[in-house]
């Protein structure tokens, strides 16, 4: 809806770590929405219970939720789950459930789905939607604007977020993180970006680091001569590029700071405490 990818996709569960701003903007409106982490019902780390935390400080000044399932697995109640993204608020949002990948579905089934819903959770309304293909977005759009109070705009129509370039950089390369390795290794995985400098007569130089919990996990994502990393970093490389429009050098090293998942000061300074990270 905002015209430019700003969250991380992955086929992995809790992908999404901060609540990301984006700014959806026309002469007569502009709405801000937030991708916020799903619930997380069981909490592991520290790192969880601060995610949940910026999940429930979304929805403090929202005017509505929307909630996307997938809509090829079985249907599921979310009444408890939402209550608890809501977190302290008294007055009931109005909310939307979104069954996303109806292209993958008969349109039978994408009936059944609904009615399901409808019946067996306390949404204000279903709508399915393709968002690979853009199927159903307007209707989402027209829910929300219909939701939406009148008054000025937040933000200068031009702008679709107000998280720095350096902040999508680092979200870019968790997310080739996500799509190369598997089982806890991504999970385990910070990304900060150290150094971001413009460079007039020469490309852009962009110094990261990955943050694991352990040396066993470095030793995956470096792989045998460091050919893993090397793939990596490549992946990562052509997304940016074609993210910033301009050509860019990615340096990156791993490094071990044993579980930071736990350590809240290092959350905080990883932009977990709710604020726009900019590191």
């Amino acid at each position: 809806m905002v015209g430019q990818k700003l969250s991380i996709v992955t086929d992995k569960p809790q992908t999404t770590r901060h609540r990301i701003l984006g700014i959806c903007s026309a002469p007569e409106y502009q709405m801000i929405l937030y991708d916020t982490p799903g619930v997380i019902e069981k909490k592991m780390h520290k790192l969880d219970s601060m995610m949940m935390k910026n999940v429930q400080s979304a929805a403090i000044n929202a005017d509505c939720v929307i909630v996307v399932v997938d809509a090829c697995k079985e249907p599921q109640k979310i009444d408890v789950v939402l209550e608890e993204g809501v977190g302290d608020r008294k007055d009931k949002l109005p909310t939307l459930l979104v069954l996303n990948k109806k292209d993958l579905i008969k349109p039978g089934e994408i009936a059944k789905r609904i009615e399901w819903y409808e019946k067996f959770t306390k949404v204000d309304e279903v709508i399915p939607v393709s968002a690979k293909y853009g199927h159903g977005v307007d209707d989402v759009k027209e829910w929300i604007l219909s939701k939406l109070p009148i008054g000025p705009a937040y933000y200068p129509k031009d702008i679709a977020s107000e998280h720095p370039e350096r902040f999508f950089v680092a979200e870019i390369l968790r997310e080739k993180i996500f799509m190369q390795y598997r089982n806890e290794v991504p999970y385990a995985c910070q990304v900060n970006v150290v150094s971001y400098k413009s460079r007039p007569n020469a490309k852009d130089f962009i110094q990261a680091e990955i943050i694991v919990e352990k040396n066993s996990q470095r030793i995956i994502l470096i792989g045998k001569e460091g050919k893993a990393l090397k793939l990596l970093a490549t992946a990562a490389r052509l997304d940016i590029e074609d993210f910033l429009q301009k050509k860019v050098f990615l340096e990156v090293e791993v490094k071990v700071k044993e579980n930071w998942r736990q350590h809240v000061g290092l959350l905080k300074y990883y932009g977990y405490g709710g604020q726009i990270q900019s590191l």
